[in-house]
């Protein structure tokens, strides 16, 4: 198969430079779509992923001298797995900082027992939980605001510098080094306990208040008042700290834009 490519791209050198190129590139946002932000839900549209895509293709293509990095082809069928791989390896580690509202949602949704609140959602065919999907709507509504669309496009042209079209090493410790991870890692469960504090706390308070009456007043049924008071104390809560909980996701995401 490589033989064959390589005959091919003898015959028409222009050609097949801005099309081998071309592909590779379109190969590599794919793989960055399947998992960055914003373009990895499912509400998307495959045929609307894959248009941005080739539109995107055509913008890179001729940014980056086709037909120099022709001069370097070894395998084009590694080629194309390693950019997939390397796309996908961006896409991740961006998002990985959106996980970390998601994981304060569900924190937030568990503790106000909230869990069985859920709707169908046609995009996944699947149950969501309503309140969880409106905080990770809203994480994603700031991490636009602020600029994360033009990061993930920055971080993507930064990879051709990092990793060429037609290189054969991935430079790990360039795209996704051990503490990187592992700082994205960690703020993952840090950042959600730190979102999700107020409501955890709140609820904490007044578990500790019903545990009281019912020691103090045996015949109160104070099973059946929690499930009536943990969701109207803890949405009482979201109301009042909501500037200063979008005020916290947003600090969070500007601390990475240098990152990403």
């Amino acid at each position: 198969m490589d033989n064959l490519l390589n005959e091919l791209m003898k015959l028409f050198p222009q050609i097949n430079a801005y099309f081998m190129t071309g592909f590779l590139i379109f190969c590599r946002l794919l793989g960055f779509f399947r998992f960055a932000p914003i373009f990895c839900r499912k509400e998307i549209p495959g045929m609307v992923k894959i248009s941005f895509a080739i539109l995107l293709t055509f913008i890179f293509a001729p940014l980056l001298s086709p037909e120099q990095v022709m001069e370097n082809t070894d395998s084009f069928i590694l080629s194309v797995f390693l950019n997939f791989v390397v796309g996908a390896m961006i896409g991740y580690m961006a998002r990985l900082i959106i996980i970390a509202v998601d994981c304060g949602a569900e924190m937030i949704n568990m503790q106000m027992g909230l869990t069985s609140a859920t709707t169908l959602d046609p995009s996944s065919s699947g149950q969501v939980s309503i309140l969880s999907n409106i905080i990770a709507l809203m994480g994603i509504l700031i991490f636009i605001n602020v600029g994360g669309i033009y990061w993930l496009f920055k971080a993507m042209m930064r990879s051709f510098d990092i990793f060429p079209l037609y290189a054969i090493h991935i430079p790990l410790a360039k795209i996704a080094n051990m503490d990187l991870l592992i700082k994205l890692s960690s703020n993952t469960l840090y950042m959600g306990l730190q979102i999700a504090s107020p409501i955890l706390l709140a609820t904490l308070a007044q578990d500790i208040i019903l545990g009281v009456i019912s020691r103090t007043a045996p015949q109160v049924n104070v099973f059946q008042l929690s499930f009536l008071f943990k969701p109207v104390l803890g949405a009482a809560i979201m109301v009042w700290i909501l500037p200063m909980f979008m005020n916290v996701i947003e600090q969070y995401f500007l601390s990475f834009a240098n990152i990403i």
